[in-house]
């Protein structure tokens, strides 16, 4: 049963990547980033970390492939390097989200009653509250590092993954399966466990890989603003210490957003990918 599952994923996953010229662009573009950050030391010659003498030299000059900003960094070594940063806040920010969802999700839609409703009331309260300026709060009362950015961004995003879970719970808990395992004895944990979750987390990983793309928009937002780790190298704070230097230096600004831009609809195009792969309502016909 297991392997007949696992050979029909693997063989919608085949199937889309070669009639879903969305999906195919998404992966690719994921494996591109990910080659990027594991060959980033061969591919750049300057640390990115270390100011040198040359201060907003132009693209091409001096050895400097995309320039330099107003302290000498090279900006092509913290383009590369600035490609970590977004895929750990993008992966790390998700994750908490999706588990949070999952497990929230899942509990209010399988138990129902008095914990459904309580429950939903908690997720309609976080998403009536404006996410970005709870993001904003939070960091200014507790700090700027990329470990509170990456938590934050965590815990304020997870009622959508949560509003899914629940509605796959309550259509789950009807299925057949679910009732004969009740009828065998097994616990309400053990069913949560063993069947309602396992199956009902498909939507939900689409929708979190869909987060990640919002992940790097709000942690570059965050930098923009100055609130942003400044031990790291992100996009955002390249973008922030640009502003100043439009006219003299319009690179150091430029390359960075784009490479936002570029990041972010990769993550997209795979996101609605997977919601084709794993929605098997969905055919590539």
């Amino acid at each position: 049963m297991k392997t007949t599952r696992k050979n029909t994923a693997a063989a919608r996953f085949c199937q889309a990547l070669k009639k879903d010229r969305q999906f195919r662009a998404g992966v690719i573009g994921v494996i591109i980033l990910l080659l990027l950050v594991v060959l980033a030391p061969i591919l750049t010659t300057y640390n990115p970390f270390e100011y040198g003498p040359d201060s907003l030299v132009g693209i091409g000059e001096k050895g400097h492939i995309l320039g330099t900003n107003h302290m000498g960094q090279d900006v092509y070594s913290m383009l590369v390097y600035g490609i970590r940063t977004s895929l750990k806040v993008a992966l790390i920010s998700s994750l908490i989200s999706g588990a949070l969802g999952i497990i929230i999700g899942g509990v209010a839609g399988f138990f129902g009653g008095k914990v459904d409703l309580v429950i939903s009331e908690i997720i309609n309260a976080f998403l009536m509250i404006p996410t970005f300026f709870l993001i904003l709060v939070i960091v200014a009362l507790y700090g700027n590092s990329i470990a509170n950015v990456m938590i934050v961004i965590g815990i304020t995003s997870w009622p959508g993954n949560a509003k899914l879970m629940r509605a796959q719970a309550l259509s789950l808990r009807e299925r057949t399966f679910v009732k004969s395992a009740v009828t065998m004895g097994e616990t309400k944990t053990q069913i949560l466990c063993k069947y309602i979750l396992p199956n009902g987390i498909f939507p939900v990983i689409a929708n979190t890989t869909r987060g990640m793309a919002s992940a790097i928009l709000t942690e570059a937002s965050l930098s923009f603003l100055g609130l942003g780790d400044p031990n790291i190298i992100s996009w955002g704070q390249m973008i922030y210490a640009g502003k100043g230097y439009l006219v003299t230096g319009w690179w150091v600004s430029t390359f960075a957003g784009i490479a936002t831009i570029l990041t972010v609809i990769v993550f997209y195009l795979l996101g609605d990918g997977l919601n084709h792969v794993l929605n098997p309502k969905y055919s590539y016909q």
